[in-house]
C-alpha cells in the first residue's frame, strides 16, 4: 500500500451531499464520491465504467480499496448563488407540470440555491495499492477530462498533484507538506489546531466511535440511478507546527516541497 497526496484549492469549490434541486449543498470539505468521480474522468470513464474494478491492473482493485485522509487548511466561506430556471420563455417552452402541461407565467420561474465554499484550501492523502495510486496519479497528471472541484465552473489552481509517490502520506500531511493558512500564525505560537478529516480511526482516537457518517459512498454514478451509502467519518483536531506554514505566496513553499522530492 502507498499513496499520493493532492491539494484542492481554487476560487470556489461545491461537494454536494444531499443535494436536490432546489437546494444544490455543499459539505464543509471534499466527499468520497467527488474525488472518485475525479479519479475516473481523469482516466476517460464514463459514468457506467466509473465504478468497475480496474481489470488492467495486478489484482483488480477498486474505487473501494481507496482511503481517504483530509486535512482542513483553510474551511473557506460559504457562498450561496440564487439562480432562475424556466422564465421569460414563450408558452411552449415553459416549465412543465406533472401531467405534462406547461406552467402558467407566474409559476413558471423556478429559483434554486447552490452553495459554495470560497477560498478554501484541503490538502488529501489518498492510499490504497500500489498499481492503483500509480494509475491515479499518472492519469491526475494528464487527465483525458479535466478535473474540477465538486462542479465543471469549479477549477484547482496548481498544484494538483503534490506527492505522486510516498510511502506515508499521513505522516506528510502532520509533519511535512506546507499549510496554506488564511492568517499568519501568532509569533509567539509552536503549534496550531488543524482540523482532520478520516476514513478509518485516526491514530490519535483509535477506540472512539464515527463523529458522523457521509452519505458518499458511491453504488451507482449514473445520471438515471445515482445512489449512495453512508460512510462513518471521524473528525479530529491535530496540533501541527507552525513552522509548516507556507507564507503569504504559498506556490514558493510547495514548489519547493516537490522539488525535494526530485532526482
Amino acid at each position: 500500500m502507498t499513496g499520493l497526496v493532492l491539494r484542492l484549492a481554487g476560487l470556489q469549490q461545491s461537494w454536494g451531499e444531499r443535494g436536490v434541486f432546489h437546494h444544490r449543498d455543499t459539505t464543509a470539505f471534499p466527499t468520497r464520491s467527488a474525488l472518485i468521480g475525479m479519479f475516473a474522468a481523469a482516466q476517460g470513464r464514463s459514468r457506467e465504467e466509473a465504478l468497475t474494478p480496474y481489470q488492467q491492473l495486478p489484482g483488480t482493485p477498486s474505487h473501494k480499496d481507496l482511503t481517504f485522509t483530509i486535512r482542513i487548511d483553510t474551511p473557506g466561506t460559504l457562498h450561496r448563488d440564487f439562480h432562475t430556471v424556466g422564465g421569460g420563455h414563450p408558452p411552449e417552452r415553459r416549465l412543465r407540470t406533472g401531467d405534462g402541461g406547461q406552467r402558467s407565467p407566474v409559476r413558471s420561474t423556478l429559483v434554486s440555491h447552490r452553495d459554495y465554499l470560497t477560498g478554501a484550501v484541503f490538502t488529501l492523502a489518498v492510499e490504497g495499492p500500489d498499481a492503483l495510486i500509480d494509475h491515479i496519479a499518472s492519469t491526475l497528471t494528464r487527465p483525458r477530462f479535466a478535473p474540477y472541484l465538486g462542479r465543471r465552473s469549479c477549477l484547482p489552481d496548481e498544484p494538483l498533484v503534490v506527492s505522486a509517490h510516498s510511502t506515508d502520506p499521513v505522516t506528510e500531511l502532520r509533519e511535512r507538506i506546507p499549510l496554506t493558512l488564511a492568517a499568519p500564525p501568532r509569533d509567539s505560537s509552536t503549534h496550531l489546531p488543524v482540523r482532520f478529516v478520516w476514513e478509518r480511526p485516526p491514530p490519535t482516537a483509535a477506540n472512539v466511535d464515527p463523529d458522523r457518517e457521509s452519505t458518499s459512498e458511491p453504488v451507482d454514478l449514473t445520471s438515471a440511478a445515482r445512489r449512495h451509502l453512508p460512510r462513518p467519518l471521524w473528525l479530529t483536531t491535530e496540533r501541527l507546527r507552525t513552522s509548516l506554514y507556507a507564507g503569504a505566496r504559498p506556490i514558493d513553499a510547495l514548489s519547493a516541497y516537490m522539488l525535494q522530492g526530485c532526482p
